[in-house]
């Protein structure tokens, strides 16, 4: 079940938060909790029956990790942790790795080393296990209290939200909230406004850029033009922009109409001026989730320059991974590393401080070619026809149309060139409430119910 899909619009969501605020009334929150639980785990069924099994098994495992970290000392403390991390991740490794290093490892033998097996990957599994480790991992370290409710944790790894494509949320950001929270109506409102500004940004402007970004990537390499291979990477960058700001923007509003604050996720990535600049503000719960559990326990920055770029390779290098099972995600992820580490190096050794908006943008859009191309054969013959200086098949406005072109430009205000700032206030206007939504909810409905072309870029991490 997605967001954007009739079912949850008017049929989930309103069951979900009649249900909510009816038993409200109880004053209970251990029954609105379970209510949470249990409206969690058929959103979840709903899409993926088979696969609810295994989410359980990755709560078990860390439900009864955090109980062996609680109650051992010294070196039983260490081996708790190290096993449910061993175990988490083998899960992970196995559904969602499993078929990409059997190829690799029978391609470069030639023979077949590892039995091939059709492992379909489990929706969401990159983002629950995350969230599964940061509370082993926190509680190890003394940042929050052991959960004794099995279904406690149960509801803050699979509450519905931000269960499929996050934000991933720590477990001692929400630890209290689910003990204890309020709904006031401004909450609420709140949250049905950024609900519906997500789903503006996913309806409208990301899959109509979808659409036009499908078709230039289909087209022959000699039949694609300079121009429309530019605007096309353009567009997919605008499109997984609104697409996973506009789930998370959903995630976030969606938490506040049930009395939990999610943290932001997106600061307008693409006003930045540098790629350090760019991870500050792009997928700010996953950049901030590999900061945290990855690069400090690495060292840090704190061994010096050689070892601080060795650890934000690694760090780059398994953001890749964990984004796709596929060598264009590495080299996606390499290619941001370097930059990254280009950019340390050229500040710490030099004193050059390597930044602009063009050269940024320029990485970013180019790094994008291999993240949207099926293949690295693929994405190099894409390039190819960015600098080919090949007129192409078809003419600009026969690819994309008004329609594209139209929207191109609110994407480009609502993507920077309005401040942070100004877009705030008029998120919070009552202008924007009584008028813009509306017209956005209305929109989005026809646009549902014509059965437009509705795809999610992040569910298949």
């Amino acid at each position: 079940m997605v967001f954007s899909s009739m079912i949850f619009l008017w049929l989930f969501l309103p069951v979900t938060l009649i249900s909510y605020y009816v038993l409200s009334w109880t004053k209970r929150q251990e029954i609105l909790n379970l209510l949470l639980l249990f409206m969690s785990l058929i959103f979840y069924t709903f899409g993926e029956p088979k696969y609810i099994v295994l989410m359980l098994v990755t709560v078990g495992i860390n439900y009864a990790g955090g109980l062996f970290i609680e109650r051992l000392s010294g070196k039983g403390r260490i081996a708790a942790l190290t096993v449910t991390v061993v175990l988490s991740l083998s899960l992970l490794g196995y559904f969602k790795y499993y078929m990409f290093v059997t190829e690799t490892v029978n391609g470069l033998t030639g023979h077949t080393i590892l039995p091939v097996r059709n492992v379909a990957l489990p929706i969401g599994i990159s983002f629950y296990t995350f969230q599964a480790l940061s509370y082993v991992i926190d509680l190890y370290r003394g940042k929050c209290a052991v959960q004794r409710s099995f279904y406690k944790l149960l509801l803050y790894i699979s509450f519905f939200p931000q269960l499929i494509a996050g934000p991933i949320v720590r477990y001692r950001d929400v630890a209290e909230q689910i003990d204890e929270r309020h709904v006031t109506a401004e909450m609420f409102s709140l949250g049905v406004t950024r609900f519906l500004t997500g789903l503006g940004k996913k309806v409208i402007l990301a899959n109509t850029f979808a659409a036009s970004v499908d078709t230039v990537f289909a087209l022959p390499p000699d039949e694609r033009g300079m121009l429309a291979a530019w605007f096309g990477i353009l567009l997919y960058a605008f499109q997984i922009y609104f697409d996973f700001s506009g789930y998370s923007d959903m995630a976030i509003g969606l938490g506040k109409m049930f009395g939990f604050d999610f943290l932001e996720n997106f600061r307008l990535p693409y006003i930045s001026d540098s790629l350090r600049e760019f991870w500050r503000r792009w997928h700010i719960s996953l950049s901030s989730w590999f900061q945290e559990y990855l690069y400090i326990p690495l060292g840090g920055n704190r061994r010096g320059l050689l070892r601080t770029c060795i650890n934000l390779g690694i760090v780059f290098l398994v953001t890749g991974i964990w984004h796709g099972a596929g060598w264009n995600f590495i080299i996606w992820g390499g290619i941001h590393g370097a930059f990254v580490i280009a950019e340390r190096i050229a500040d710490k050794k030099f004193g050059l401080n390597i930044h602009g908006h063009v050269y940024c943008m320029l990485v970013v859009l180019i790094a994008w070619v291999f993240f949207r191309a099926e293949t690295v054969e693929a994405a190099f013959l894409y390039l190819g026809s960015m600098f080919s200086g090949n007129a192409g098949a078809y003419g600009f406005f026969e690819l994309f149309g008004k329609k594209t072109l139209l929207l191109t430009v609110i994407a480009f205000l609502a993507a920077g060139i309005l401040p942070e700032s100004l877009q705030l206030r008029l998120r919070d206007s009552a202008v924007y409430r009584a008028a813009a939504l509306p017209a956005i909810l209305i929109v989005s409905m026809i646009l549902l119910a014509s059965d437009s072309y509705n795809p999610f870029i992040y569910f298949r991490f």
